[in-house]
């Protein structure tokens, strides 16, 4: 068992008086109460929102935001078995304060031996607008998103000492099991989207099962930080009440890898066809200029082909999500939304013939 609390429930108000006093919060106030309520829609942790009574008045934090284990069995043996849990521990602790990233100001970061249990608990960034994969989001919203890419990709583009770092390093174990994994999860979509995907989208999901270990390779290739997850559902607009204009959240899937996936990922199965089409060119630009600015040159040219292969994570998610996390009508629904998005914009840029090699655009 955990020497801390892996559940909302196990969170006393003298624990987290403790933790709050060492993090610099409260100075001599004591927590005489607290409850909580879930908040987010994270598939494979479970997150909430504490709500604190003390002993005295005071500028005190009312809220505070936590995350746990998920509750789901068959989420929590999947984290479990690909390590997401101890990589977003050691993100906050480790990699966060090197970064120009908007994250959370983090306040407890634990983990056990299990690599099951752990805690985090974070600044309440509230009030502000969750970004929403299924209702989309606006192309200030997405400007802001592609800035963020920007402030984690540049600091570590080849820098030799975070590539050097053993737990982000790609671990040809795993890579070798979701490759081993994935037509069998592909099985799983199929038979659970068969009647409301696009037939030239799911005949594209088919396909991709074939060189899915190619593409694992090519996402593995070392080059910058990868979020890995870079979507809508996982950033915050207008936080602090419109103070800041976005924060990026949920950084289970961070590693090593080619930093282009997070950009394909986000403009295909992340933002809608609709918008992507309308705003790709200038969206792409703006990535290119503000990595330009934070030191590391890049044109549309030179990121075009790795752009283009990164759009295949929205369909490799969506398949592997499927069959690995608790299953729910809004699940099924981002997953499809994810699968659509991405083979809309690998079928307008042929991605797979770029993955194998192609050298011709479209």
């Amino acid at each position: 068992m955990a020497e801390f609390p892996s559940h909302p429930d196990e969170v006393s108000p003298c624990w987290l008086t403790d933790k709050l006093r060492n993090a610099g919060l409260i100075g001599n106030a004591a927590i005489i109460n607290l409850s909580w309520q879930s908040i987010g829609t994270g598939n494979v942790g479970d997150s909430v929102r504490y709500t604190l009574a003390y002993d005295r008045e005071g500028p005190l934090p009312s809220t505070i935001a936590g995350k746990f284990p998920a509750s789901d069995e068959t989420s929590r043996a999947t984290a479990s078995a690909f390590g997401v849990y101890a990589k977003e521990v050691k993100f906050y602790l480790e990699i966060a304060p090197k970064l120009e990233v908007r994250v959370p100001q983090t306040y407890v970061a634990k983990i056990a031996p299990n690599g099951v249990d752990f805690i985090l608990l974070f600044e309440d960034l509230g009030p502000a607008r969750g970004g929403d994969q299924l209702i989309g989001c606006t192309a200030s919203d997405a400007r802001a998103a592609i800035r963020q890419a920007a402030s984690f990709h540049a600091p570590s583009w080849n820098d030799p000492e975070l590539l050097a770092i053993d737990w982000l390093r790609p671990n040809p174990a795993i890579m070798a099991k979701r490759a081993e994994l994935y037509p069998r999860a592909q099985d799983a979509f199929r038979e659970r989207f068969a009647n409301k995907l696009e037939p030239e989208f799911m005949n594209l999901c088919e396909e991709l099962v074939e060189y899915i270990g190619v593409w694992i390779e090519r996402e593995a290739r070392p080059q910058s930080l990868v979020h890995g997850d870079f979507r809508l559902d996982n950033m915050l607009f207008e936080i602090k009440d419109g103070i800041e204009e976005i924060a990026v959240l949920d950084w289970q899937t961070v590693a090593i890898g080619n930093g282009l996936v997070d950009l394909g990922f986000f403009m295909g199965a992340g933002i809608g066809a609709s918008l992507r089409r309308e705003c790709e060119a200038e969206l792409l630009d703006l990535y290119c200029s503000e990595m330009t600015r934070r030191g590391v040159a890049l044109t549309r040219d030179e990121i075009w082909d790795d752009y283009v292969v990164g759009s295949l994570r929205g369909i490799v998610n969506a398949v592997f999500s499927t069959a690995n996390v608790k299953r729910s009508e809004r699940g099924d629904e981002c997953f499809l939304s994810m699968a659509r998005g991405g083979c809309s914009l690998a079928l307008e840029h042929n991605s797979l013939a770029r993955l194998m090699g192609a050298s011709t655009w479209c």
